[in-house]
């Protein structure tokens, strides 16, 4: 039976080798952004060596109530869902349900015979465009997928699978009801076009390569996907207000962020669990979730992954495809729904090589560091770069050793 997860033990930053007085700075960044207006409140954590060493509040979780923001306070993780996919991913391969070279067509027949949408012209060439306004799609045609999409094209974002592409544009997917789940959404992607060779781009899939994994690890495990997260990964760390539908007693523990239309995320309880994007939580949960990545999968004596699996897990596995999500960066990775810092001083980067972790949509990050043995919470609603950029430096300049 697992241990009851208890409380993430502290210290002071000088025990761990950090500086308090540094660590300071990254108070004095938020503040800065939020007197210029660029956010209006944030949640930032860091531990170290297994012992947090800073956790503070910013600014206000909701404007108009003149609300100072929480410690508890719930966000919208949007894409940081992801890497909770990831070590959901990486249970079923340890235990040998799923291996990453499956065609995805072993679980899901829907599968077959998959086409790729290429330009109408030239003829002689398959030219799948990586980025197509609906509005104006070009003359196309549809040619057959060279090889199968694989599981592990899903979890590193290369199997072109509504990858906002010509196949994306053309696919005429509909917004998903009320009643949808996994088990009758997935298999009518089999249908969509994908927007290029599975493998041979590295281009994001934000809300569907990683729900057909979620899918498949519901068949596999023979367990709902929001059931396993909870009892196989929440429970066992302790993450006790993460949530696919936060309960009416914690809605008032939402960030409101003043003058946004917050509507088309308000939709009510959802019956599918989107491993891509569906998650809110708190920097606590997220802290707990990066410190058993940073122990090598286990945290409060329960062991969730092996280290070698956390290593694979954050390894690269594309080659020189990954050039961030917006093209053009160089020095970065990516491995299974993380990225990872390959050549700091060539990614611009303030985390140390080897470093891996994910964001979301509304401006939430978290990462580890294995080399220095650091985890680190981000948590905003208003997605801002330099914020982001300014965090990680106030955190790596802190290491005093």
């Amino acid at each position: 039976m697992s241990d009851p997860a208890g409380e993430l033990p502290t210290a002071a930053p000088e025990e761990v080798g950090m500086s308090s007085e540094r660590l300071a700075r990254i108070g004095h960044k938020m503040q800065q952004s939020i007197a210029s207006g660029r956010i209006q409140g944030a949640v930032t954590a860091v531990a170290r060596r297994g012992k947090v060493v800073h956790f503070e509040t910013h600014g206000q979780m909701d404007v108009e109530a003149a609300r100072p923001m929480e410690k508890d306070a719930i966000f919208r993780m949007a894409s940081s869902t992801k890497p909770i996919l990831g070590v959901a991913a990486m249970m079923m391969i340890e235990e040998g349900l799923i291996r990453p070279s499956n065609k995805v067509t072993r679980f899901l027949p829907e599968f077959n015979d998959t086409q790729v949408a290429v330009l109408e012209e030239p003829t002689d060439e398959d030219i799948s465009p990586r980025v197509v306004q609906s509005e104006k799609i070009p003359p196309h045609r549809l040619v057959p997928a060279e090889r199968p999409i694989t599981i592990e094209h899903l979890l590193t974002h290369t199997s072109g699978l509504l990858s906002m592409g010509l196949g994306s544009a053309i696919s005429g997917m509909r917004p998903r009801g009320p009643d949808v789940t996994l088990a009758s959404y997935i298999p009518t992607l089999g249908e969509v076009p994908l927007d290029f060779q599975p493998g041979t781009r590295w281009t994001y899939s934000p809300g569907a390569g990683l729900d057909v994994v979620a899918r498949i690890i519901e068949m596999v495990s023979e367990t709902p996907f929001d059931e396993f997260i909870r009892t196989r990964i929440f429970e066992p760390l302790g993450m006790t207000n993460t949530y696919f539908n936060v309960p009416a007693e914690k809605e008032a523990k939402r960030v409101v962020i003043h003058g946004r239309d917050m509507s088309a995320w308000n939709r009510g309880p959802t019956k599918y669990f989107s491993a891509s994007g569906g998650l809110s939580s708190t920097a606590e949960d997220f802290l707990r979730f990066e410190q058993m990545l940073a122990h090598g999968g286990q945290l409060f004596g329960n062991r969730l992954l092996s280290p070698r699996s956390i290593e694979v897990m954050a390894a690269n596995h594309v080659g020189d495809l990954f050039a961030g999500v917006a093209g053009g960066q160089s020095g970065m990775g990516f491995g299974y729904t993380v990225s990872m810092v390959l050549d700091p001083i060539a990614a611009d980067s303030r985390r140390s090589a080897g470093a891996f972790g994910w964001g979301g949509a509304f401006g939430t990050q978290s990462w580890t560091d294995p080399r220095d043995a650091l985890t680190a919470v981000l948590m905003l609603q208003q997605p801002h770069l330099s914020t982001q950029y300014d965090f990680d430096n106030a955190v790596r300049q802190a290491i005093t050793d």
